[in-house]
């Protein structure tokens, strides 16, 4: 305990000991130790607004202005030049960011020009400087389309993903999985509710940091997750809080029943029962998962909370026998599938020969 008293202290520069001993002079050193570095993410986030407004800038003049057929091919490379001669300790001006820049605001200029916005994206979009310059890039070179790109762009913000975060959520093709779940929230849910609840759902869920033997069980499954339970809540999503696994339900009579993972989902303010199942979707499952869902609202759910969800992650479904399942079931319940890589026989031999070489 000792150590912990210690490593919660603020640092101190040896000096004036009289000062240092007034309590009062510690709390206001660390609230102003708070405040320089909440001043320095602004200060941050303003230099890279900046930036970000001049490239655009940079890239509109150069579309506006037809820089290329006015002024011939080798006019971005002439500019490099010029504006190096001028700013020799700016190191943001080569030939590959001005074609960038322009690339970056010809992108987004098209499409808005098609859907007739009543911006014409003269200026840039205020929620483009909260996101890196490198950041930008990634996005819109390998986005399939701009309603892609603006997606990334506020996932982005909204989790503060880090550059390779991006790349991975991008990668294992995020913009098409989220909100894809089949689900009954719709009709189960008040509208704010149910909205956010089916955006939170992805469809299918990529268990690639898995590799299971072929013929794996729905044990091995769950412990494989439960082994890898930091990813997995990164996998589910932003707001997502682990609260147990094979909790127990007991029921007044004294009869108990366990769900698989038993999840709390902060913006919802909702429990969500997770169950796993490594076959095709079945009815009956919507009819146990409806029953646990049913249990979490009477044993867990408090007087501050929303109604409680389930979601089953099955390993293929029928849509049309999700939906008809979902008749008649009064709970939001919602269905989706999962991908992970199977090992399979040739492969774990080949490691258990390793394993005892």
């Amino acid at each position: 305990m000792e150590s912990e008293d210690r490593a919660k202290m603020p640092y101190f520069v040896e000096g004036d000991m009289g000062v240092l001993a007034h309590g009062e002079y510690v709390e206001w050193l660390v609230d102003v130790k708070d405040r320089l570095r909440q001043s320095q993410a602004k200060a941050a986030l303003r230099v890279n607004t900046t930036l970000l407004e001049f490239y655009w800038s940079l890239g509109r003049d150069i579309v506006v202005l037809k820089a290329e057929t006015a002024w011939g091919n080798g006019v971005v490379k002439q500019l490099s030049l010029d504006l190096k001669a001028e700013f020799p300790d700016f190191r943001c001006i080569s030939v590959r960011t001005i074609w960038n820049a322009k690339r970056w605001y010809l992108f987004y200029n098209e499409y808005f020009t098609k859907v007739k916005q009543p911006v014409s994206l003269l200026e840039m979009p205020e929620i483009f400087g909260q996101v890196p310059w490198g950041h930008h890039i990634q996005i819109f070179s390998k986005s399939g389309s701009v309603e892609e790109a603006l997606f990334y762009v506020e996932r982005t913000v909204e989790g503060g993903w880090s550059r390779r975060q991006l790349v991975g959520e991008m990668a294992s093709g995020l913009y098409g999985r989220q909100g894809k779940a089949i689900s009954n929230f719709a009709e189960r849910l008040p509208g704010v509710q149910g909205e956010l609840a089916q955006e939170l759902l992805k469809d299918p869920y990529n268990f690639s940091f898995l590799t299971l033997e072929a013929g794996y069980r729905e044990k091995e499954l769950e412990e494989g997750l439960m082994n890898n339970i930091t990813r997995f809540l990164l996998e589910l999503g932003r707001g997502f809080a682990f609260v147990g696994r094979q909790m127990e339900l007991r029921m007044p009579g004294g009869q108990t029943f366990s769900p698989d993972m038993v999840f709390y989902h902060i913006r919802l303010k909702a429990y969500v029962i997770v169950e796993l199942k490594v076959e095709d979707f079945a009815p009956a499952f919507a009819g146990q998962l409806n029953f646990y869902v049913s249990a979490a609202d009477h044993l867990l759910r408090g007087e501050d909370d929303n109604a409680s969800i389930g979601l089953l992650i099955c390993r293929s479904k029928d849509e049309t026998v999700v939906q008809w399942s979902f008749e008649g079931m009064e709970k939001p319940l919602g269905v989706s599938t999962y991908e992970l890589q199977v090992m399979v026989e040739s492969s774990v031999r080949e490691l258990e020969a390793r394993g005892r070489g």
